[in-house]
């Protein structure tokens, strides 16, 4: 390469859980560099998370979160490449943190598309139907473990 490999920027945990991974979350999540308000949407979703879920069973909101992270997690995805002049999409693995940052990206997507009156609610939403094993994230990460699946005979072709 003619450039050096840009450096990993180094990302200051969030205040409340102290969690790295909600810093990243809440920087997906912000708009416009907005974000004490989307701090402030991700808590308020995880606070009502906390109320619908944590009466049936022993675990804090912030292990639910991680769990419906986990429930949405793709493990592989397909690329296309260029061979001979065809196009073939070819089924590869996930880098560990190329899968975190899809899951939180999918998550967030799907709850602003759905409906309802504010971002937290609607987050509450996507993350309880992610714990459930249901909902557009879940959705997408089955559709794109099916089209690994279909695509599995080009996996020679893999780069």
């Amino acid at each position: 390469m003619r450039k050096a490999k840009p450096k990993k920027r180094v990302i200051i945990p969030d205040p409340v859980f102290g969690e790295v991974m909600v810093a990243k979350f809440v920087n997906h999540l912000m708009l416009d560099g907005k974000k004490s308000i989307a701090y402030g949407v991700f808590y308020s979703a995880l606070e009502t998370v906390g109320q619908k879920k944590a009466k049936d069973n022993d675990k804090s909101a912030l292990e639910l979160w991680k769990e419906a992270l986990d429930n949405i997690t793709p493990l592989v995805e397909v690329k296309s490449k260029r061979i001979g002049g065809a196009t073939f999409q070819v089924p590869t693995e996930i880098r560990a943190d190329r899968k975190e940052s899809i899951a939180m990206k999918n998550m967030i997507n799907f709850a602003r598309k759905r409906g309802g009156h504010s971002m937290a609610e609607k987050l509450a939403a996507e993350i309880m139907d992610a714990l459930n094993s249901q909902g557009g994230a879940f959705k997408r990460k089955e559709d794109m473990h099916r089209m690994a699946e279909a695509n599995r005979a080009f996996a020679h072709f893999r780069f």
